[in-house]
């Protein structure tokens, strides 16, 4: 299992997830690719169990939102030849789904490397909202410290931005 973080390093499992109707999804093929198996086979396996995939564990995105996709991703139109349909997605409910449909030792592998990088994702957003959260109550709390100590709020960033000035090294070389 370790040689397995190796092979498929978790920065490139993140760059493959992608926000999609407030889901966090992967693309058909990038799992396809991932699992080493061709999307359509990946697909089919699918479709041969419609029980398991219910709309918020897999859905087809629609034109628009490939359209969008294509662009963030880098993608061109495909010429002849290429998909003949939208992608399917896969939320990490989805992609837990299919190691139950993928049964080789590579595809439960890849699973819970792809679980893993769920996690971390999911535990960096968390440490956002807190910090995000600390800085909302620290601006709050100055903002209630100028207002009652009758400071106005641009002599404050005016100290600040002094202060900056006098902190800063001086310049080295030219």
């Amino acid at each position: 299992m370790e040689i397995m973080s190796e092979i498929i390093p978790i920065q490139i499992i993140e760059n493959k997830i992608f926000l999609v109707r407030g889901h966090k999804v992967m693309l058909d093929s990038d799992l396809a690719q991932l699992y080493e198996v061709k999307t359509f086979n990946l697909n089919k396996a699918v479709k041969r169990n419609p029980d398991r995939f219910p709309e918020d564990f897999m859905f087809q995105i629609t034109d628009r939102e490939w359209e969008i996709l294509r662009f963030q991703i880098g993608i061109s139109k495909e010429a002849k030849g290429g998909r003949r349909y939208n992608p399917y997605v896969f939320t990490e409910q989805g992609v837990a789904m299919l190691s139950s449909v993928l049964s080789s030792k590579r595809a439960i592998a890849v699973n819970v490397q792809i679980m893993r990088t769920f996690v971390k994702i999911r535990e960096i957003t968390s440490s956002h909202k807190e910090i995000t959260q600390r800085l909302d109550d620290l601006e709050r709390t100055f903002i209630n410290y100028a207002r009652e100590a009758n400071v106005e709020i641009e002599d404050i960033f005016t100290q600040l931005r002094h202060l900056t000035d006098i902190t800063k090294p001086s310049k080295i070389g030219y």
